[in-house]
């Protein structure tokens, strides 16, 4: 366990959040995801974590071991073509985390989700919050269009607003 980034979690306060997604920023990410999930079967939930418990930090959990336990706690795999994709941050590590459910996984590399989230730590390195998480999806979107095209029937299985989780 390194003391950075036990500090950095103990010393990111829980509105941290706040700063970098403010309301019309959730609002814009939330109608990003209805707008895209028109064009394809899959399914975007995007979550938002300003830093991990000192708990979590001594286990040694990374930011893609609780995406994937996020990815659970969302039930993001509980659509009917397991086409669940959920893009997780990690504020205080500045880690973004893209995971899909099985049905999409079998379609799309790992290293296109990477690719993705490289993106968007780009644009947030530089401040630019909305304008990194809209691409993010956009491209999730465009991937998931290739793979996933809407079906006749195409409900919206899953919430669209973004999800703010406090440790």
């Amino acid at each position: 366990m390194k003391c950075g980034r036990v500090l950095r979690h103990l010393f990111t306060p829980p509105w941290a959040w706040r700063r970098a997604f403010p309301r019309a920023t959730l609002d814009a990410i939330e109608a990003a995801i209805a707008a895209s999930e028109r064009h394809h079967g899959g399914e975007i939930r995007f979550a938002v974590e300003p830093a991990l418990g000192l708990g979590q930090i001594w286990r040694g959990l990374n930011g893609r071991a609780r995406a994937v336990e996020v990815f659970a706690q969302l039930r993001v795999w509980d659509t009917e073509h397991n086409s669940g994709v959920l893009i997780y941050l990690l504020l205080a590590d500045r880690d973004i985390e893209i995971v899909a459910d099985r049905g999409v996984s079998a379609r799309v590399p790992q290293s296109d989700w990477d690719a993705v989230a490289q993106a968007m730590e780009a644009r947030f390195r530089q401040g630019d919050y909305m304008g990194g998480a809209l691409a993010g999806i956009e491209r999730v979107g465009a991937l998931l269009t290739q793979h996933f095209p809407p079906p006749r029937h195409n409900p919206d299985e899953l919430a669209n607003r973004p999800v703010i989780l406090r440790t």
